[in-house]
């Protein structure tokens, strides 16, 4: 996928989390402060709302967690950006990309967790469930805990999915109702995990479906074992793992600590791994001879989002006002300290789809006085919503608003800053509330459609990962025709062509693709930053000192 303080208007109190403390069982553990000796600390800034990715918008459960709980069909080599086998040993594409035909892997066992104990190992029940939750409004499990299916909804996949079948034990067959060459990237992300049927079954005769989505049971290879919100996740290897044995015992994610307080976790050693930190502690952490700093281009835009559907951002004037006072090289230079470059599309440079001439937005503050006057428009007073904790697309929000509203200012746009949390701000979107919203894109899928779907096309807007609340018919056209068509060419021909609809009529601003970055201490090894999302903690482990090798 991914990837989100109440609004000024009136005082709201944030839902409460489906996902609580007492729905996890605990297990008696290794204390946090012992943890060296078997396991490593993951300090991240983020909050958790589910144990299941297929319900998320990103964050924390899609780009750290969801790796390590789940598997999927697919997975997406780090390196050379192609789709590999995960689950499906191999896979077909029949009926010129209109149908997929999927061979699953023999003897991968679910996990054996305090809340459920597997009897058979996975087959093709388990992908035909996982799948027609997502996708068939009539299926037992799809209106389970609000029945939304953010980034699969964005795409309008419920209407373009025509069956799911079993064909036997190890090969299921998915046919659309028209090609769709995206179609397998969309399941080799962190969105689409297989589930365990089997599990589904127990939780529907004792009556707690909702749990499905909170207490994970996964083929991955870590399994839960405590969860203290806001505090930390505690995940314990599953020694069953189909690919063998994970090298450490535990990981800990800790969830408790922003901005200088993981620095200094980092720094003592309480943390082992730094998650996405700020720009300006590189010099920090590049000066300590116990850290070791990775970095690595990103699919990901960070972004500023207009309400279209609100005058005066109705008017094409008044957004490409906004865009020209704001001054992007200052932003990049105070937030991103050289680890990001200026965006000029939705699209990061690295997408193939990308066009090369897209310009960037000009910084002018006369212009945009100019275009607001034409607008007849005068002491606008504008409401941005901005997320308080750091994201792999913009390790400094908050700060990046601060920025945006003294610039603003400038053209006697009075700017209100809105701090919001976790899913708050999605939730609240569909109310119409928000004026801007400064926001983010990150995805585990190369294809451009995963990117230009859920932020921008009509359908994203039920499914409130299209903030702008935007809808072009031609737009969406385009992005019909761009998954339909198997020449390469074509493609990028349509995306292009999509991108220039963007740039005339600005409904998001984009501000810029980061480098995703990860600080950790010197003993950790076999961590892999991949520029499409994290991946497995299987493979990473503590090097002992000298002393204590034999």
């Amino acid at each position: 996928m991914m990837p989100v303080c109440a609004p000024s208007a009136k005082t709201q109190t944030a839902p409460a989390s489906p996902v609580e403390a007492t729905s996890v069982v605990p297990i008696t553990a290794t204390p946090l402060t012992n943890i060296n000796q078997s396991g490593f600390v993951y300090c991240v800034n983020g909050v958790v709302d589910s144990f299941n990715p297929q319900i998320a918008n990103g964050g924390v459960l899609v780009d750290t967690i969801s790796a390590q709980l789940y598997d999927r069909l697919l997975d997406v080599d780090p390196y050379t950006y192609r789709l590999i086998p995960e689950l499906a040993e191999r896979w077909e594409t029949l009926n010129d990309g209109a149908t997929y035909r999927f061979y699953l892997r023999k003897d991968v066992p679910f996990q054996t967790t305090a809340w459920f104990t597997p009897t058979r190992n996975l087959n093709a029940d388990d992908v035909v469930f996982s799948f027609s939750r997502i996708f068939n409004q009539e299926a037992p499990y799809h209106a389970v805990n609000g029945g939304r299916y953010p980034y699969f909804d964005s795409m309008q996949f419920s209407d373009a999915v025509k069956s799911i079948r079993k064909i036997n034990d190890y090969t299921v067959e998915i046919q659309l109702y028209k090609p769709d060459a995206s179609f397998l990237w969309h399941l080799a992300t962190h969105y689409a995990p297989v589930l365990s049927a089997e599990y589904a079954q127990n939780l529907t005769r004792n009556g707690i479906q909702e749990n499905i989505d909170r207490q994970p049971v996964g083929s991955g290879p870590f399994l839960l074992n405590e969860y203290h919100p806001g505090q930390f996740i505690r995940l314990y290897r599953n020694e069953s793992y189909w690919r063998g044995s994970p090298k450490m015992q535990q990981v800990v994610i800790d969830l408790g600590a922003g901005g200088t307080g993981r620095l200094s976790k980092l720094l003592t050693g309480e943390c082992d791994v730094l998650a996405y930190p700020a720009a300006s502690q590189l010099s920090i952490l590049r000066d300590d001879p116990r850290l070791r700093i990775s970095l690595r281009s990103g699919m990901n835009v960070a972004y500023l989002a207009f309400n279209t559907s609100k005058p005066p951002l109705n008017d094409v004037r008044v957004r490409h006002a906004i865009a020209l006072a704001i001054n992007n090289p200052r932003l990049m230079q105070s937030i991103y300290y050289g680890t990001a470059e200026t965006a000029s599309s939705i699209l990061p440079r690295t997408s193939w789809a990308y066009d090369n001439e897209s310009t960037i937005t000009e910084y002018d503050i006369e212009k945009a006085k100019q275009l607001l006057q034409e607008a007849n428009v005068t002491d606008l007073r504008l409401h941005l919503w901005v997320p308080t904790a750091s994201q792999a697309y913009n390790p400094s929000p908050m700060k990046m608003a601060e920025l945006i509203q003294a610039d603003l200012a400038r053209i006697n746009i009075k700017v209100t800053i809105v701090p919001v949390e976790g899913r708050f701000q999605e939730m609240h979107l569909s109310d119409d509330e928000h004026d801007l919203t400064l926001t983010g894109w990150a995805t585990d899928s190369n294809d451009p459609d995963s990117f230009f779907r859920p932020l921008l096309s009509c359908a994203g807007i039920d499914s409130q990962t299209n903030y702008a609340r935007w809808c072009n018919p031609e737009f969406d056209r385009l992005l019909t025709e761009g998954v339909t068509s198997q020449d390469l060419a074509v493609r990028i021909e349509t995306y292009q062509q999509a991108q220039k609809i963007l740039a005339q009529e600005i409904p998001v601003l984009p501000l810029a693709s980061s480098l995703r970055i990860q600080a950790y201490r010197y003993d950790i090894k076999g961590l892999v930053l991949s520029p499409l999302g994290n991946i497995s903690f299987a493979d990473v482990y503590r090097e002992k000192p000298e002393s204590n090798r034999k």
